[in-house]
């Protein structure tokens, strides 16, 4: 596949800055500085060589590192693009809000935005985003021994939540009716941790982390679902017509994955069952 290097001016932020405004770096090289933007089937990408994906991790097993790889079925869904397109997957770890906000892609920072992100009329309005790829709802999650069964034994107590995601708007939206009180993490490691050494009683998030945490801890345990009904999808950049480009190619290959069988190998592969089941 051949790429067509262009020169473009991005921003690069350190982790500790975010917030901050950043190094503003010139790029005119073209070649084998993997920070050069290029241009692939007249699509623009960050860089001439990689398909840059923003995520938040860890997002098991959707998105995580094992060793020094990131992995997952969202991560493999990706890899198949990225083949696609003739370049390589490389993932970038960055706030959650980033990505759903837009900020990410119009910073120029990533492709593609994934995580499990359920598909909302608010993050449409400020990103792009693909067809959907699977259906999910919120779940709770607790220690096995506490005996809590459903929102209802939860009066006065605290249950976490992980910051940015369709969760926490879903315990938020039950607070008040069940006299409960959230408790707010920034990744998902921090909510099944704090659930699990009783700093919290309980937790919100999607289906699939948690059905997956439960199987490594079996110290712990998903008592009740909400069937929230919703569907991920993955983001881009909404400005302009490159993220509209991106995802139409996504699409495609999203639906030849689904026709050729390529789907379901991967789905069997991250959730232990055929689709379906």
């Amino acid at each position: 596949m051949k790429v067509v290097c262009t020169s473009g001016v991005f921003s690069r932020r350190s982790a500790a800055g975010v917030a901050a405004a950043g190094l503003v770096l010139t790029l005119t090289a073209c070649g084998t500085n993997s920070g050069s933007g290029g241009k692939v089937e007249g699509i623009g990408l960050v860089s001439a060589v990689d398909l840059t994906i923003c995520t938040q991790l860890p997002y098991k097993p959707f998105v995580y590192k094992d060793g020094g790889k990131v992995v997952g079925f969202d991560a493999d869904l990706l890899s198949l693009l990225a083949k696609d397109l003739g370049v390589e997957p490389k993932f970038l770890s960055i706030e959650w809000s980033q990505i759903t906000s837009g900020g990410a892609f119009a910073a120029k920072k990533c492709d593609i935005g994934t995580g499990a992100m359920t598909i909302t009329e608010e993050r449409k309005r400020a990103i792009r985003i693909s067809d959907p790829y699977m259906d999910a709802t919120q779940v709770l999650f607790v220690k096995k021994s506490s005996g809590y069964r459903s929102l209802a034994d939860l009066t006065g107590k605290k249950v976490g939540v992980q910051s940015g995601t369709t969760g926490q708007k879903y315990a938020n939206s039950q607070a008040k009716k069940y006299g409960f009180t959230t408790v707010v993490f920034e990744d998902l490691a921090l909510l099944t941790n704090n659930v699990k050494s009783g700093r919290v009683d309980a937790g919100i998030n999607d289906n699939g982390v948690l059905y997956n945490f439960t199987k490594n801890n079996p110290d712990t345990a998903v008592v009740d679902e909400f069937r929230t009904g919703e569907q991920y999808g993955f983001g881009a950049d909404r400005k302009g017509a490159n993220g509209a480009k991106l995802l139409a190619k996504l699409n495609a290959v999203l639906a030849k994955a689904k026709s050729d069988g390529d789907y379901d190998r991967l789905y069997k592969k991250w959730f232990g069952v055929d689709r379906g089941e």
